[in-house]
């Protein structure tokens, strides 16, 4: 019995040795593959949107003129407004990053992307979307637009990154979530007034564009 436990254990240490080696292969793999990336952009947002919603035609134009006042665009690589986004960058001629997740439901990476990183780690797909972003575009989104958005203000809050703009897109989609963080988060002493300011929303592809250029200069 004891030489079977020990077996059992020394099995589970085998497959988490291996865990990290690939965790570290996929580590190396986003630094060679992106390393020559500058002045991008990471834009997040829900995968289920339609290219015929008003929402995907907007990502598109935010990314296409991001393009053309001189930055690059980074997306997770799947459909909808990842899709989007990749779409006006290819379209415009620029820089156009897809960081793909493999995930059970997930549909592969969209036609759009030049530069593709593959993961199977969410925390290390984050790492590359921190590491090489100048700014944050939060389209609408569900769950994982949120892990995003909140790993982002984070770092910033804790002071792990410097600050970059946080721009959420479309005040009548995220006020109400910004109107319970005052509510609660700010009400209980949870986070300071004051850092509420690192999140910026916006309307419209021009003012996102407008803001970029305005706080972060290439």
């Amino acid at each position: 019995m004891g030489s079977s436990k020990q077996y059992v254990i020394d099995n589970l240490s085998i497959k988490e040795s291996w865990r990290l080696f690939k965790i570290m292969a996929e580590l190396v793999d986003g630094f060679e593959t992106l390393s020559d990336l500058d002045r991008c952009v990471s834009i997040f947002g829900s995968a289920r949107v339609k290219p015929d919603s008003p929402l995907y035609a907007e990502t598109e134009t935010i990314a296409r003129k991001l393009v053309e006042a001189g930055y690059g665009v980074i997306t997770g690589g799947g459909p909808g407004l990842m899709e989007a986004g990749n779409k006006g960058a290819f379209d415009a001629g620029g820089t156009s990053v897809g960081l793909h997740i493999h995930l059970p439901m997930e549909q592969g990476a969209n036609q759009f992307v030049k530069t593709r990183c593959d993961f199977r780690y969410f925390f290390v797909r984050k790492l590359m979307f921190i590491k090489y972003a100048m700014a944050y575009v939060v389209m609408p989104g569900g769950v994982g637009t949120l892990d995003e958005l909140t790993e982002a203000f984070v770092l910033t809050q804790t002071h792990r990154i410097k600050p970059f703009p946080i721009i959420l897109y479309k005040s009548d989609y995220w006020n109400g979530l910004l109107d319970w963080i005052r509510d609660k988060m700010v009400s209980y002493d949870f986070i300071r007034e004051e850092e509420m300011e690192l999140f910026t929303v916006l309307d419209t592809p021009e003012q996102v564009v407008a803001y970029i250029r305005k706080h972060v200069i290439i």
